[in-house]
């Protein structure tokens, strides 16, 4: 029997109503699918949940170099205090402060005038004694042939040879004194002693230098290249040695010198790598440590004297190591251990060895094999001996992969069929 309806004030309304519910319907059955059963069915219920995404690496085994990271500090390569040697007042200054120099340019004038004049005084006594060298050479050779004839004795003729060879010796005198004085009105012009960038001036225009002591002027470093001294501890040393005559460690390739990286105040790496140039002899008995020094480029000046930097070292290589996020690897005193996925899904703790810190990584020595599924992340998801479903583990910072983004492009587009259902049935 067919129902009829009685018109009311408020019909329209009411078929507005039905209307968005039927739509509302539609929408529901279409976004279930043909694949999902329907409330109230067969799968529905009691079913088992899905297992846990959880983030792996797997693992490959290779050689590693064991980087080892130390504090450290730059100076200059070669250091050179540039002083008065002359006294007098400091006349000019001719060098920019804080700018490179080279080698024998001039830098400061100190006051030359009493130098020169001894200069001119040694001069003329050079002179004066080579006119009494001729003088004396003139008479003991005019001696000699009347001594031969008996016109003068053989004494007359022994003095005035004497007075010869002493005239030589007051012309070499004369002449040492003329040479320094002449080395004293160049110390008036102080040049660098080597090559390198100056700092300031450690005194002005005017002031009395060199009177009793020679007077610190200035400074000049040589900062390419620069030198990086660090230290380690002996007893990590001996423990690298001892592995690498057992060959359980073998050091590392490329050159005999070990390579060299520095890590900046900043974090950043400097994009030019050192050499190890040679360790100490000798342990430092208050500290038990072992100084190292390293020379590293600077063409940019870049680094700078006194800079504290880590200082990263490739001592030696690890056989069939592993090299895993930090956060894989859980330390404690009772040991490391990592989370291994297996074939059945179910994960299970694993002790390994850890060799060292990489770039925020682990390097594991011993533990793992090759093609074993390490978990990253996920922990959380753990629930005692469920399963696991294993994904590969994407790196904080890393482009997304295609079906890591595929769900939520699936998600966006259900949510807008809807959001237009939605607006076609209020119109």
């Amino acid at each position: 029997m067919p129902l009829h309806l009685k018109p009311t004030p408020h019909g329209r309304t009411a078929r507005t109503l039905f209307a968005l519910n039927t739509l509302a319907l539609a929408t529901l059955l279409a976004a279930c699918g043909p694949g999902t059963p329907p409330a109230g069915g067969p799968g529905a219920g009691g079913g088992a949940p899905p297992p846990a995404e959880v983030g792996v690496v797997t693992v490959s085994t290779g050689d590693v170099g064991l980087v080892t990271e130390l504090p450290g500090r730059l100076e200059a390569s070669r250091v050179a205090q540039v002083r008065a040697r002359a006294a007098g007042i400091l006349q000019k200054r001719l060098f920019d402060e804080g700018s490179s120099v080279k080698a024998g340019q001039v830098l400061f004038e100190i006051d030359d005038a009493p130098y020169k004049a001894a200069l001119d005084s040694a001069t003329a006594s050079v002179a004066k004694a080579e006119a009494n060298l001729m003088q004396a050479s003139a008479l003991a050779k005019r001696y000699e042939p009347l001594a031969a004839a008996k016109a003068v004795s053989q004494q007359e003729l022994v003095a005035a040879q004497a007075a010869q060879k002493q005239a030589e010796a007051d012309v070499a005198v004369t002449k040492a004194a003329a040479q320094t004085a002449r080395i004293n009105l160049n110390y008036a012009a102080v040049t660098a002693p080597i090559a390198g960038s100056i700092g300031r001036a450690l005194v002005t225009e005017g002031a009395l230098v060199g009177q009793g002591e020679a007077t610190p002027l200035a400074v000049v470093q040589q900062i390419n290249p620069m030198y990086v001294n660090f230290t380690q501890s002996a007893g990590d040393v001996m423990k690298l040695r001892q592995a690498l005559d057992v060959g359980k460690l073998k050091r590392a390739s490329g050159s005999q010198a070990a390579s060299v990286r520095l890590v900046l105040e900043d974090g950043s790496e400097y994009p030019r790598a050192g050499r190890l140039l040679f360790s100490d002899l000798t342990v430092d008995a208050s500290s038990g440590q072992i100084t190292l020094r390293a020379e590293v480029p600077n063409p940019e000046g870049t680094l700078l004297p006194g800079l504290y930097v880590r200082v990263r070292i490739e001592q030696a290589q690890a056989s069939n190591a592993v090299v895993l996020p930090q956060q894989a690897v859980t330390r404690s005193a009772q040991g490391d251990t990592v989370m291994v996925v297996g074939a059945d899904g179910k994960v299970k703790p694993r002790p390994v060895k850890v060799g060292g810190q990489q770039r925020n990584q682990w390097v594991i020595l011993d533990g793992l094999e090759s093609g074993e599924q390490v978990m990253v992340d996920g922990f959380q998801k753990l629930r005692g001996d469920a399963p696991v479903k294993p994904v590969p583990w994407v790196a904080p910072g890393s482009k997304p992969t295609a079906s890591a983004s595929a769900p939520a492009a699936a998600s966006s587009a259900s949510a807008g069929s809807a959001a237009a259902a939605a607006s076609a049935a209020s119109r």
